[in-house]
């Protein structure tokens, strides 16, 4: 039996002299630079500048581990959202539907609208059916509808009205505004009052349009706010359960939800209402929920000013919204339409929070309507959620 010779440990330092280490004579090919967050190789020329363009996501690995202290569903979005901006829909794909077998609880929810979401942007009608079926299962409630990437077609509005802007804040201290208001009913039977470029309001100026609106009903007369989604949001921010203030706040955003036909979102807003004042809130009326709001226009440009809003439409790649701050300086509020955007890259959407930041540094209001939950995700991946107030579509 031949003795094997006991193994001689390396010196410390440096490189064990009685035997030449594996690979000895050749010369060692550096490993490549990765990038921390995905992981994926980048490569770098010499003396070019570090900025969105190093990073190649599309060769980042599904395979990471996720350390213990990341929640598994912030992770699974975030993979999958910045997959899908990087156009590998196969690959985020995979990732939501293994996501969705086990996730089914109210904290995973966005995991679906994610993918339902991926479904309606791809064109998978049949698919996104299916998943309705789960859905409905998982959590109890209709799931939302196949309707594209665009919002339901108005129908013609009968008779002729005037329409005004509400300018400055909805304040209490904004008499100048309600006076133009009361003026305007007192020339039109009926009138659309454009509430979209609002961006702070108050407890006495909720209350002050309230009276506007009890009033014209009261005369047979109408107020069609526009802008209902904006002013919402702005609503529910003012609003907290428990703490019993600004009651008109809480009662304009009661009467926005009757408008817009949301009776589940009002039935949870009357509850938190009762909880918080304790009295009994106004009642569900089903007559008096609105005709939609009017439709954007369907051919519009990939991004731009079309009307009052800043539109991003289609798949938008690369760009650098160097007239962003042109069209925010001319208002007080800006709203960034999204109703028609499928797609936003990484580099577009690293670029909108630059200037998006010095918007909101002036003081300005944003408000991103109706992205879809995918874009959604990235936006607030690059942090544009901490400066802007996002608005989903109802489905």
């Amino acid at each position: 039996m031949i003795t094997r010779p006991a193994a001689v440990p390396r010196k410390a330092g440096g490189e064990d002299s009685h035997a030449e280490p594996d690979g000895a004579g050749k010369t060692a090919t550096p490993a490549p630079d990765r990038d921390e967050a995905t992981g994926a190789g980048a490569d770098v020329q010499a003396g070019s500048p570090s900025d969105f363009s190093d990073f190649v996501f599309s060769q980042s690995s599904l395979d990471f581990h996720v350390e213990a202290d990341v929640d598994p569903i912030d992770a699974q979005a975030e993979e999958a959202a910045v997959l899908f901006a990087n156009g590998q829909d196969a690959a985020a794909q995979s990732v939501l539907e293994s996501a969705v077998q086990s996730c089914r609880d109210v904290a995973a929810e966005r995991l679906w609208r994610m993918l339902f979401d991926l479904y309606r942007v791809t064109g998978q009608q049949s698919t996104f059916e299916t998943l309705g079926i789960e859905y409905a299962r998982a959590f109890e409630k209709s799931p939302p509808g196949w309707s594209g990437n665009a919002p339901e077609k108005t129908k013609p509005r009968e008779g002729g009205a005037s329409t005004l802007v509400f300018k400055g804040e909805l304040l209490g201290s904004n008499q100048t505004a309600f006076d133009a208001v009361r003026q305007s009913l007192g020339k039109n039977r009926k009138l659309r009052l454009d509430m979209s470029k609002v961006g702070e309001l108050d407890p006495d100026g909720c209350a002050s349009l309230l009276q506007l609106l009890v009033l014209a009903r009261k005369s047979r007369q109408e107020i069609e706010l526009l802008g209902r989604e904006v002013l919402g949001a702005l609503v529910q921010g003012c609003v907290e359960v428990g703490r019993a203030e600004g009651k008109a706040c809480w009662l304009l955003l009661l009467e926005l939800c009757q408008l817009q036909g949301r009776q589940e979102a009002f039935e949870e807003v009357a509850i938190n209402y009762a909880v918080t004042f304790e009295e009994s809130p106004p009642s569900w009326e089903t007559t008096r929920v609105a005709a939609p709001e009017p439709e954007i226009p369907a051919e519009v440009p990939a991004s731009g000013e079309v009307g009052d809003a800043y539109v991003l439409h289609g798949e938008v790649k690369a760009s650098r919204f160097t007239d962003i701050a042109s069209f925010a300086d001319s208002r007080d509020a800006v709203q960034i339409d999204c109703s028609g955007l499928k797609r936003l890259d990484f580099i577009s959407a690293g670029a909108l929070l630059n200037a998006l930041t010095s918007v909101r540094r002036s003081g300005k209001k944003i408000v991103f309507l109706h992205p879809n939950y995918l874009v959604a995700e990235l936006l607030s991946i690059v942090g544009l959620t901490a400066v802007a107030t996002l608005v989903f579509a109802k489905r």
